[in-house]
Formats: C-alpha cells, sequence, structure tokens
C-alpha cells in the first residue's frame, strides 16, 4: 500500500507531527514538495492522521479509564461500532484472547464516569461482561515512540525539546491547569488536524493570527499539547500490535515501568488500578517475536506476579478520531 519513501515520511512525523516540511524533506532526502505531496496523498487516503493531542492531568480535561469488554458470540464488531459512536471514547481497538475489546473513556468527572459504566454504556445488551481499570500515571505515550525507521541524528534533530518520558517529569503532584478560551479553541482546532496551518486556524476562530501563534506556542512550552501521527503499525513493518496488563507488587511498580517503557516496542505504558496495575500498548515486528518477548522482556521485570496479552485484531479509534476507514 505504501513504499519506503512514505514510510520515512511517516517515520519523522512521528517523531514530531507539526515538523516543518523542510525539516521533514531533509531527514528523508527529497525536496519540501515532494515529502508534502506524500503526506496529502497517505492523508487523503485516511492512512495517517497528525492530531493534536492534550495531555489529561496537566489540564482539566478529564482521566481515562480503560475497559476491557467481552461481547456476545458474533456481536463483537456490531458492539465495537456503537461504542465508537460514543465521544467520550478515545482509543477502540478489536482484540483477541482474554478480552473482545479494549476501550478508553475520558470522564470529567465521577458523575459522568458513573453514568458510563452503569446506566448509559453504548452496546451494554451486546455485552457479557466487563472490567474497568483507571490510569493513574503514564510512564510513557505514543507521542514518544520512534518507529526506528530514521537514525538517531534525526530523533535529536525532529523530537520536540519540550517532549520528555512521562516518568522523568517532576510535576506529578502540580493541580492541573485549566485551559484559557483561545488555548482550548486553539487544542479542538488541531485535535481535528494537527497540521492545520496557523493562518486558517485564526480566520477559523475568527481571531489573529499572532494571538492563535502564541496560544499554541504556551500549550507546547507548558507540555500540555503533542502533536501524534496515527497510522497502522503494520504499515511500518510491525505486524504485531498488543496491550500487556500487569500485575506488579506495588513496591515494584515504579522500577517495573521505567524498565518497560524504555523497550523500543513500548508504545504506551501506564500504572493503573485495579488486578492490572500496570498496562501497555505495545508493537513487534512479527507476532512470533511474542514468545521470546513474553519470556525475556515481561518475564524479567521486577515484582511480576501475573501477566496477560491481547493481541490487536483492528483499532477502531486513536485520539478520538475514527482509523477503519481508508480511503
Amino acid at each position: 500500500m505504501i513504499d519506503e519513501l512514505d514510510r520515512r515520511v511517516i517515520a519523522a512525523l512521528q517523531l514530531n507531527g507539526r515538523a516543518s516540511w523542510n525539516a521533514v524533506a531533509r531527514w528523508v532526502e527529497v525536496s519540501e514538495t515532494t515529502a508534502q505531496r506524500r503526506y496529502q496523498a497517505l492523508r487523503e487516503r485516511r492512512l495517517v492522521h497528525v492530531v493534536g493531542a492534550l495531555e489529561l492531568d496537566r489540564t482539566e480535561s478529564g482521566s481515562s479509564m480503560l475497559l476491557r469488554v467481552h461481547a456476545k458470540p458474533g456481536k463483537g464488531l456490531e458492539l465495537a461500532e456503537l461504542l465508537a459512536e460514543c465521544p467520550e471514547v478515545r482509543f477502540l481497538a478489536v482484540v483477541t484472547g482474554t478480552a473482545d475489546l479494549i476501550v478508553d473513556f475520558v470522564a470529567q468527572d465521577n458523575e459522568q464516569l458513573m453514568r458510563l459504566l452503569f446506566t448509559d454504556l453504548p452496546g451494554a445488551h451486546l455485552m457479557t461482561g466487563t472490567e474497568s481499570v483507571a490510569v493513574i500515571r503514564n510512564f510513557t505515550s505514543a507521542a514518544m515512540w520512534d518507529t526506528g525507521l530514521l537514525p538517531p541524528e534525526a530523533v535529536a534533530d525532529l523530537r520536540p525539546p519540550t517532549l520528555a518520558p512521562s516518568c522523568d517529569r517532576d510535576d506529578w503532584d502540580r493541580a492541573p491547569q485549566a485551559l484559557s478560551g483561545i488555548e482550548q479553541a486553539v487544542a479542538d482546532g488541531l485535535a481535528e488536524d494537527g497540521r492545520l496551518p496557523v493562518s486558517t486556524l485564526a480566520r477559523r476562530l475568527g481571531r489573529s493570527e499572532s494571538s492563535v501563534s502564541r496560544a499554541m506556542d504556551r500549550l507546547v512550552e507548558r507540555g500540555v499539547l503533542h502533536f501524534r501521527t496515527l497510522v497502522d503499525p503494520a504499515l511500518l513493518g510491525y505486524q504485531a500490535e498488543f496491550m500487556v496488563w500487569l500485575s506488579i507488587e506495588p513496591d515494584r511498580l515504579d522500577a517495573a515501568g521505567r524498565q518497560l517503557a524504555r523497550h523500543p516496542g513500548t508504545k504506551f505504558l501506564a500504572a493503573a488500578t485495579g488486578r492490572f496495575n500496570l498496562v501497555g500498548h505495545m508493537v513487534l515486528p512479527r507476532r512470533t517475536d511474542l514468545f521470546r518477548y513474553t519470556g525475556e522482556v515481561i518475564g524479567a521485570l521486577p515484582g511480576l506476579n501475573a501477566s496477560d496479552v491481547t493481541v490487536h485484531l483492528a483499532t477502531v479509534k486513536g485520539a478520538w478520531t475514527r482509523l477503519d476507514r481508508s480511503g
């Protein structure tokens, strides 16, 4: 579906979804026009999406609850479609293993969460059971993932200086900071298209370009806004996409999280509540690699009590964006 140049363009945007075309072109070794044209073709085919994503714990944008869903036999895809239309669903994957669907709900408060989980859960009539875990701290996020398709020098050059592993943050005890009106409007606009020109965004918002540019710069400098590149990992050579659900001794959780966050296949990793207190979203080149991974990577984690793996069959939604509708 795509060639090596497409993959390199995607790899550059994975490091920084809003990198200039000059910087992207330099590392993929083509002209700016060619790099931009390749991206536009991928975007029009809905194979790649660049979006602006807010850090929930640094803003008052809500909190994340991961739901492992068991569907009635033969109803998994119907249920996935119902859940994908729910505006509170940020991420949704159809998986195989000890669950049928993995859903990430983002709720503003406990009242909204109770409504979602206990009274208004979409497709509840198609479920046979659920298990929820609340995300309480990130070790690393998808914005930090490196595809490995570009040299380390490209990572150093393209990755924003404000972007660092979550486990290295020292501001976890700081209260979330509410966004101003213009900051929220800018974030909402970039959530649909992270590469939207400032001039276009300003015109849509009825604001000056300078005020929109300053608001975006403030969000990025505070580490509140990241630009994510959403793409099927299989297009980049990663045929195995899966989630790990781990039970770690509480006093070893930080050490285990930091260790697993450093693995090159880790896209997302977070501490959570419940039966599984460490949850991650991972990729590997081949499914056969899972055999060694479970023994040599998961098995080597300090304080490991139990583990589970759910393998992705399809990712329906990511960062509030539908990903299953390609052109």
